[in-house]
C-alpha cells in the first residue's frame, strides 16, 4: 500500500460511505475495525450482536493491547494486498493513532469526519438500514459509552477534518483525495526547487526532510559551509553535503551536482554518521575539491566578513583561476571514485520515467554573490537560478520555486554584515515575546557551533527574495519564536491570531502561498497546507515489535 488513510469520528457521521467512495473511485482495500472486533471476540468464544457489546469489547482490547490490535489488523491486510490504497474505517482512540503512526510513518493520513448538527447524526443513525448487530434504542445512548462520548477530540489531532453535514459525498470524496495526493498532477515539470530567502540557517533541511519522500530523486548542491540539520528517529543529524532527505526517503538516489564544493573527508564522515547507503550518493564528475590550502586561505575572511572559513570561496576561485589544468576536480580525487557519476544522465533518467525531483539549495538569497550585501557575501549566487544552474537543471523543468524565511532572519556571529534592513535585537527579547524561558532559544551555528546574531524580520527582503526566485510558495519556519503556544499547532487554524496575520502579510507581500509553515523542530512540528505533492511517501519499512 502506498497510502494508509485512518478513519475517526462520531457514529453515523460517514466514515464508512467516505471509504467505499475512494475505493470505489480510485481503488483500495478496507480494513473494518468492527469486523476484527467481531474476530477477536469469536476467537474467545464472545458472540457481539448489539451496538453495547460491541464498543465494551472495544475498549476492552484497547485496555488490553494499547490500541496496538488497530494496527495489527491493518498490517494482516497491508501484506496480502499490493493496491495503492489502505482505508482503515475506523479508529477510536488516539493511542490507536499513535501506533499506527509508528507502524506506518509518513504513509498514514488521519482523516477525522465531523457534523457540528448532532441531529443529523440522530436522524441518520435512525435511518441505518438493518444490519447483523442490534442497535441502541436512541442516538443520545451511544453518548453513554466514555471512548464515542470523547471521539471528536481526536479532530484535535487530525492530519484533515471535513464536516459531513455541510459537504455533500462527491465534495468530501473529492477533498480527502486532493489531500491524499491522490488527483492527477496538472503539470508537467517535475523539478521543486528550495532555497533560503534571507542570509542562510532558515531551516531548509527540516522542510527538505518533510518533503522528501515524494520525490524519486535528491539533489544537493553548494558547500560544506552550510549545515541542515534534521530530526530523524528522535536523533539530530547534520547535512553538509548530502541532501537533508536522505533518511527520510530511504530509496531515493543522492545526487551532488556539478557545481557544488566538495570536502571528500566531511562527505564520508557524514555518509558514515548518517548512516546512509554510500550506493545511493552520485557525485557529479566535475564538482569541485577543496584541499587544505584552500581553507588555509579562508583564515583571514573569518574576521574580515565572518566566512565560516571551509575553503568553499576559495576553491571557487582555484576552479576560474585554475583552467589551465591546475584545478583538481572530483573525478581526480581518489577518495570519491566510488561516488563519480554523470549526474546529468541521472537527472535525465529521472525525468523520462517522470520521477518528481527535489533539489536543495543552501545558505540564502540576501548571501548571494550578485544580490546579496557585498562584500558580506558568500562566493556563489544562492538564488534559484544559481541553484539550477549548480544542479544542471533548466528553468522549464521547475515546477515549483520554494523560498524558506524565518520569523527572525539570523546571520553568523562577528562581523558578518548588516542583518539586512532589520533592526537586530537580543534573543532575549524574542523570549519575551514568544513566551519561550530565558536561554530556551538561542542559535546556534551548525558549522561553527556560535551564537547567531538576529534581528527583527526584513519584509524588503522578503519581497526582493520572492522576486529574485519567483517564488510560488514560502515556507516559513521558527513560528514558535513568534509564539510558543504554536508549538501544539498540528493545522492552520489553531497557529495563534497573531502568527494568522504575520502569514497572511507574507502572502501579500510576496503574492506566494505560505505553504509549509515550521512550529517546532519535531518529526510532526510542520503544517502542511499545499496544493500540490510530488509522489505518495514512498513505503517503509515496518519497526519490528
Amino acid at each position: 500500500m502506498d497510502i494508509v488513510v485512518a478513519l475517526s469520528g462520531a457514529i453515523a457521521v460517514g466514515k464508512s460511505t467516505v471509504a467505499s467512495k475512494l475505493v470505489e473511485r480510485w481503488g483500495g482495500t478496507v480494513v473494518k475495525t468492527r469486523d476484527a472486533i467481531v474476530d477477536l471476540a469469536s476467537k474467545r468464544g464472545i458472540d457481539l450482536t448489539e451496538r453495547r457489546a460491541m464498543q465494551d469489547f472495544g475498549d476492552a482490547l484497547d485496555a488490553e493491547t494499547g490500541g496496538r490490535w488497530v494496527s495489527g489488523a491493518a498490517h494482516a491486510h497491508d501484506a496480502d494486498n499490493s493496491s495503492r490504497l489502505l482505508i482503515i474505517d475506523a479508529v477510536r482512540i488516539r493511542e490507536q493513532i499513535d501506533e499506527l503512526r509508528v507502524s506506518f510513518g509518513r504513509r498514514l493520513v488521519h482523516v477525522h469526519l465531523v457534523a457540528a448538527d448532532r441531529t443529523v447524526l440522530a436522524a441518520r443513525y435512525r435511518a441505518r438500514r438493518p444490519n447483523s448487530l442490534t442497535e441502541l434504542a436512541s442516538y443520545e445512548m451511544l453518548a453513554e459509552n466514555p471512548t464515542e462520548a470523547k471521539i471528536d477530540e481526536l479532530g484535535t489531532i487530525a492530519d484533515v477534518v471535513l464536516d459531513t453535514h455541510r459537504n455533500t459525498i462527491e465534495d468530501l470524496v473529492i477533498r480527502c483525495a486532493a489531500r491524499l495526493g491522490l488527483l492527477p498532477a496538472l503539470t508537467t515539470p517535475l523539478v521543486d526547487v528550495l532555497v533560503g530567502g534571507q542570509f542562510g540557517s532558515e531551516g531548509k533541511g527540516n522542510i527538505a526532510y518533510h518533503l522528501a519522500p515524494e520525490y524519486g530523486l535528491l539533489v544537493r548542491v553548494g558547500g560544506p559551509n552550510a549545515g541542515h540539520k534534521v530530526r530523524h528517529d528522535g536523533a539530530v543529524l547534520t547535512h553538509r553535503t548530502l541532501p537533508s532527505g536522505a533518511r527520510a526517503n530511504p530509496h531515493a538516489p543522492l545526487v551532488v551536482g556539478p557545481g557544488a564544493v566538495v570536502n571528500p573527508r566531511i562527505l564520508l564522515a557524514e555518509i558514515e554518521a548518517t548512516g546512509v547507503d554510500q550506493a545511493r550518493v552520485s557525485v557529479d564528475e566535475q564538482a569541485m575539491v577543496i584541499t587544505d590550502d584552500d581553507i588555509a586561505r579562508e583564515v583571514e575572511l573569518k574576521g574580515a566578513i565572518g566566512s565560516t572559513g571551509e575553503g568553499v570561496g576559495a576553491a571557487a576561485a582555484r576552479r576560474i583561476l585554475g583552467r589551465d589544468g591546475s584545478a583538481k576536480l572530483a573525478r581526480d580525487h581518489p577518495d570519491l571514485r566510488p561516488f563519480l557519476a554523470d549526474t546529468g544522465s541521472l537527472l535525465n533518467d529521472a525525468f523520462s520515467a517522470g520521477k518528481f525531483v527535489l533539489v536543495e539549495g543552501t545558505q540564502g538569497t540576501g548571501l548571494s554573490m550578485f544580490h546579496g550585501q557585498y562584500p558580506f557575501v558568500t562566493s556563489r549566487d544562492t538564488t534559484i537560478a544559481g541553484t539550477l544552474s549548480e544542479a544542471g537543471i533548466g528553468p522549464r523543468r521547475v515546477r515549483r520555486a520554494i523560498v524558506t524565511v524565518r520569523t527572525y532572519p539570523i546571520r553568523v556571529a562577528g562581523n558578518s554584515g548588516p542583518i539586512g534592513h532589520g533592526r537586530e535585537i537580543q534573543w532575549s527579547e524574542i523570549e519575551q515575546r514568544s513566551g519561550h524561558a530565558p536561554g530556551d532559544i538561542r542559535d546556534i551555528s551548525s558549522v561553527t557551533q556560535k551564537v547567531r546574531r538576529v534581528a527583527e524580520f526584513d519584509w524588503e527582503l522578503l519581497r526582493r527574495s520572492a522576486e529574485l526566485n519567483s517564488a510560488t510558495d514560502i515556507a516559513l519556519t521558527f513560528a514558535d519564536y513568534l509564539d510558543r503556544k504554536n508549538e501544539n499547532a498540528y493545522r492552520y487554524e489553531q497557529l495563534t491570531g497573531t502568527t494568522i496575520e504575520f502569514v497572511e502579510e507574507v502572502e501579500s507581500v510576496t503574492g506566494a502561498a505560505v505553504s509549509l509553515i515550521a512550529t517546532s523542530f519535531l518529526e510532526r512540528g510542520i503544517i502542511d497546507r499545499r496544493t500540490w505533492r510530488g509522489a505518495r511517501p514512498t513505503r517503509l519499512p515496518i519497526p519490528e515489535a
